[in-house]
């Protein structure tokens, strides 16, 4: 059995501190149905899980919605970098059999699609940048490694800041060539920074390789990652439609926006791209990827038969109802939320593995976990149709009436973060993801869904019988207008 970490003592949350925390949830809470009253966007989402205009930008756009007869509904996802659509750029070069991340860098950056004279000199400099200053991966990457690889990279950022002499220069052209510099030294940040880890951490061979001065990013990453340095070109070139299919994704995330407020005080590079990351790290933006794989993990130990779909189905159920994995009510990795029929990054991405896959780069494992995911991604859907059926079903109990203390006692049991969200009705096919509040107040109804006093919480299981109201539709709030979507 493995030793449980010993956690030190100014790491420990004491019984003093914990009643500390329960005076701030007091203190703190916020009346939900004020953020109705004043029109106040909990971050980049309303009430109806729809999200909001945060800014404007050129760079890249999605579409993931279209217009039929003059309604709004659901369509197949659309990426677009500098006004082309990525389908278009991946396939370019891809049928070339070359490289492309420098290229959309390029595009990205400055605005259009590169000549090769013009590409040939972006990637010089960007080949250029690849030196870390001296002694700057023992004495800052090799000192107290971190098990998170965006607190490793916000750290090394942060430190770089001290070897530019021109660190607090934000005009155009300092900001860009701080930006190239970035982009040429992520990987190897990465890669020092989980060979670090391993060694110190879990006792693994110190690998450090220094960087190849030329050739392409993707091949740059792995000949770094690879103990012997050797790879194919093929993984090299999957690596690389990854990367350019990840580069931007319409300027509205989190990250995106953190940016954006940080760098409007004129701060320095450095410091943004480290708030960034930390923004990144959260497990409802970019570590939710790690909830991913950590949940496939889980599902392997208790699911024996991954063909078995009764045995998946009922995972699935215990994970909506909070009974597996973390115990959040969440599955993770279903689909990015701003699409709504497709991710065309998957769509592209998953058509290159299939084609390359007689390569043998894609082990059988990774074949059965896609095969997997596709059958989750179905199972979940129908399990929220089936859920939605059930409402029909409900029992609502007998009610009785509470003296004025047992009310107050009451709601404040239910007050468990002080947001006043008990949970959320989500029904991915139609786009509706609405909180529930409790009480039955019209102010709540006009936006979001109510929990009728009394009756079970909203948290699942065997006898357990939640009675919620809300409206079908209304002309300031969609709702559940487009339930009758949802068909066999």
């Amino acid at each position: 059995m493995e030793k449980e970490k010993e956690i030190n003592a100014y790491s420990l949350v004491t019984p003093e501190i914990d009643a500390l925390a329960d005076g701030v949830r007091v203190a703190d809470r916020i009346d939900p149905q004020l953020y109705t009253r004043y029109d106040v966007k909990r971050g980049l989402r309303d009430l109806n899980g729809k999200g909001v205009l945060a800014g404007l930008t050129n760079i890249a756009e999605i579409r993931a919605k279209k217009v039929v007869d003059g309604k709004e509904v659901p369509d197949f996802g659309h990426l677009f970098y500098r006004g082309y659509p990525i389908e278009d750029l991946i396939g370019g070069f891809v049928s070339e059999n070359r490289f492309g991340f420098e290229e959309m860098a390029y595009l990205l950056m400055i605005g259009k699609l590169p000549d090769r004279k013009e590409l040939d000199e972006f990637t010089k400099t960007l080949n250029f940048y690849r030196s870390l200053p001296t002694n700057f991966v023992r004495d800052v990457i090799m000192k107290a490694p971190s098990a998170d690889m965006m607190n490793t990279l916000a750290r090394s950022v942060l430190t770089l800041y001290a070897y530019d002499d021109k660190a607090d220069d934000i005009s155009l052209p300092n900001v860009l060539r701080q930006s190239m510099m970035l982009t040429s030294l992520f990987p190897m940040l990465s890669i020092y920074g989980y060979q670090a880890y391993n060694h110190y951490v879990n006792g693994k061979s110190l690998v450090i390789h220094p960087p190849l001065m030329e050739g392409s990013i993707a091949q740059n990453i792995l000949h770094l990652l690879r103990p012997d340095s050797q790879y194919t070109d093929m993984e090299a070139k999957v690596l690389d439609v990854c990367l350019a299919l990840h580069m931007d994704h319409g300027g509205g995330n989190n990250s995106a926006f953190t940016m954006h407020v940080v760098t409007s005080t004129q701060t320095d590079t450095y410091s943004a791209v480290a708030a960034s990351l930390g923004s990144l790290k959260g497990p409802r933006h970019g570590g939710a990827n790690i909830k991913v794989v950590r949940m496939f993990e889980d599902m392997k130990k208790n699911v024996s038969d991954w063909t078995d779909e009764d045995a998946v189905a009922d995972y699935l159920a215990k994970l909506l109802h909070g009974e597996a994995f973390d115990h959040a009510g969440l599955i993770y990795g279903v689909g990015h939320a701003v699409y709504s029929l497709s991710d065309p990054r998957a769509v592209i991405f998953k058509k290159f593995v299939e084609k390359t896959g007689k390569h043998a780069i894609v082990s059988n494992e990774n074949n059965n976990l896609d095969e997997l995911n596709e059958r989750i991604k179905h199972l979940y859907y129908r399990r929220t149709k089936e859920s939605i059926m059930d409402v029909e079903k409900i029992i609502v109990p007998v009610v009785y009436t509470l003296t004025p203390e047992q009310k107050k006692e009451y709601e404040r049991m239910l007050a468990i973060d002080g947001s006043g969200v008990m949970g959320y009705i989500s029904i991915p096919k139609i786009h509706v993801k609405l909180p529930i509040y409790h009480g039955t107040e019209e102010s709540i109804l006009q936006t979001s869904i109510g929990h009728i006093e009394q009756t079970s919480l909203p948290v699942g299981g065997k006898s357990s019988h939640c009675s919620v109201s809300g409206h079908r539709g209304l002309p300031s709030a969609r709702l559940f207008t487009d339930l009758d979507m949802i068909a066999e």
